[in-house]
C-alpha cells in the first residue's frame, strides 16, 4: 500500500495550556486556559531540525526525543507513513513543570500538525481518534481533553480510550494562575499519592466533583464548596508546601483556589474582574500572578500569517490572543 502523500506548505498549530483536577476531579476535569505555545511543521526533503523559542529553548533536546517530534512520528505512523524529513518551529509560552499542561500541549500539538500536513488526514484521523492517540501517548485524557477540544472538559477511558465531553463554562469565571518560581516534577507529584483512600472521602470527592460541573457551567457562586478535595491535595502538599499555603489564604478569604494538576501553580477561580485583583494582593512574593481567558477553540489550525484559529477538525472560531488579557509579577 502506498504511503500517505504530504502537503508542500508548512502548517501552524496552536495549543492552549490547562488546568486539570480543579480540585476533586482528579484525572477527569480540565479547563483550556488563554496561554499558547505555537508551533510550525513544515515537511522537508530529508532529516530533522528543530527550532525552539521561550520556554524550554534551553533545556528542551532538538532531537528526536523531543515529545513535540515523538507525537508527530507517532501520528504519522497510524496516518500511514513518515515524510522524508521534517522542520519543527516551536514558540513556548507554557511554563515548564508547572501544572499548566505544558506536556499535553506538545502531544497535542504534533497530533494535530501531523494530520494537518498529511493529505485526507482528517478522514484517516478523525477528532475521536486524535484524541485516543493523545490520551495514549500522555497516559490519561484530563489535559488532552481540555486542550484539543477547549472549554470545560469532562474526560474518561474507556477500554483504555480516551473520551471527553466539552462543556462551556460561566462566562463570568475569570481564571487566575498563581505560577511559582520553581517546577515541580509530575512523577514526584503523582509519587506521593497513597494506593487507596478512605472511603469517606472518596464518597466526599463523588459529590464535590458533581458539584463542580453544575458550579463551573452555570452556578459559580458554588464554586468554594465544589472546588473542595480530599484525594490528591493534601498528599502533595509536603512536595509544594508555599503552594498550600497559599491555597489556604485565598479559600479562607472565600476564594475558590486549587493547585493546578500536578502543581506548583496555583489556580483560582474568580467570579468578577474584581475578585482576581484581591487574589493577586493576598499572594503576595514570590509569584507571578496571570489573570488568563478560558480558551474556546482548543488546538487550532492557524493560516501563517494571521491571527484566527480553526478547531481541528477545520471549523473556524474566533481566535485568541497568544498570552492572557494580563499579567504581573508577584
Amino acid at each position: 500500500m502506498a504511503g500517505p502523500a504530504f502537503r508542500a506548505a508548512a502548517v501552524r498549530v496552536r495549543v492552549p495550556a490547562s488546568s486539570a483536577n480543579l480540585g476533586p476531579g482528579f484525572d477527569a476535569l480540565g479547563l483550556a486556559l488563554g496561554l499558547y505555545d505555537d508551533v510550525v511543521v513544515r515537511v522537508a526533503d530529508s532529516g530533522l531540525h528543530v527550532d525552539i523559542a521561550g520556554e524550554g529553548a534551553s533545556t528542551l533536546p532538538r532531537d528526536e526525543n523531543h515529545l513535540l517530534v515523538r507525537s508527530l512520528r507517532t501520528a504519522f505512523d497510524l496516518l500511514g507513513g513518515q515524510p522524508r524529513g521534517l522542520e519543527v518551529v516551536c514558540a513556548n509560552r507554557i511554563p515548564h513543570g508547572r501544572g499548566l499542561g505544558s506536556s499535553s500541549a506538545a502531544i497535542c500539538a504534533g497530533v494535530v500538525a501531523a494530520r494537518a500536513v498529511t493529505t485526507g488526514g482528517e478522514a484517516r484521523l478523525d477528532d475521536m481518534a486524535l484524541l485516543e492517540l493523545a490520551t495514549e501517548i500522555e497516559g490519561h485524557p484530563d489535559n488532552v481533553a481540555a486542550c484539543l477540544l477547549g472549554g470545560f472538559t469532562l474526560a474518561w477511558t474507556d477500554a483504555g480510550a480516551g473520551r471527553a465531553i466539552r462543556m462551556d463554562p460561566a462566562e463570568s469565571l475569570v481564571p487566575v494562575v498563581f505560577v511559582p518560581e520553581k517546577p515541580l516534577l509530575t512523577q514526584t507529584a503523582r509519587g506521593l499519592l497513597p494506593r487507596s483512600v478512605p472511603h469517606v472521602d472518596a464518597a466526599f470527592n463523588a459529590g464535590r466533583a458533581a458539584l463542580l460541573v453544575e458550579a463551573m457551567t452555570r452556578r459559580p457562586e458554588l464554586l468554594l464548596a465544589a472546588t473542595e478535595d480530599r484525594l490528591h491535595q493534601e498528599y502533595r502538599a509536603p512536595a509544594m508546601d508555599e503552594s498550600a499555603d497559599l491555597i489556604g489564604r485565598l479559600r479562607a478569604d472565600g476564594v475558590p483556589a486549587v493547585i493546578s494538576g500536578a502543581g506548583p501553580t496555583v489556580l483560582a477561580l474568580a467570579a468578577e474582574e474584581g475578585e482576581a485583583d484581591k487574589m493577586s494582593r493576598l499572594a503576595g512574593e514570590g509569584w507571578t500572578a496571570n489573570r488568563l481567558s478560558v480558551d474556546a477553540a482548543g488546538a487550532s489550525v492557524l493560516p501563517l500569517n494571521a491571527g484566527g484559529t480553526g478547531r481541528p477538525g477545520g471549523t473556524e472560531s474566533p481566535g485568541g490572543a497568544p498570552g492572557g488579557t494580563g499579567s504581573a509579577p508577584r
